[in-house]
């Protein structure tokens, strides 16, 4: 007996009991949802853990910066390293 006949065989005794108006997800949707929830979750746990890692400094803006003696040595050493790393070279 095939899976199909079985199923037609059973439909007839689940119309009887099958309220249109009433009908619910049930448990399977709520597993399926909560199964979803907790996996969101998780990613947004691991994602904040990794995002905790990075350690993003971010460059001086050489426009912002007054033009002195000392100044202007500390943006030009710091912006021939920027530009090494941002190459990825360095």
């Amino acid at each position: 007996m095939y899976a199909t006949q079985a199923l037609t065989q059973l439909v007839p005794l689940a119309a009887d009991e099958l309220d249109k108006n009433k009908v619910t997800p049930g448990v399977l949707g709520f597993l399926v949802f909560a199964a979803l929830a907790v996996g969101v979750w998780l990613l947004m746990k691991s994602m904040n853990r990794h995002m905790g890692k990075v350690d993003f400094e971010e460059a001086p803006d050489p426009a912002a910066e007054p033009a002195g003696a000392d100044g202007g040595a500390e943006t030009a050493a710091s912006g021939s390293g920027t530009k090494a790393n941002a190459s990825g070279k360095g």
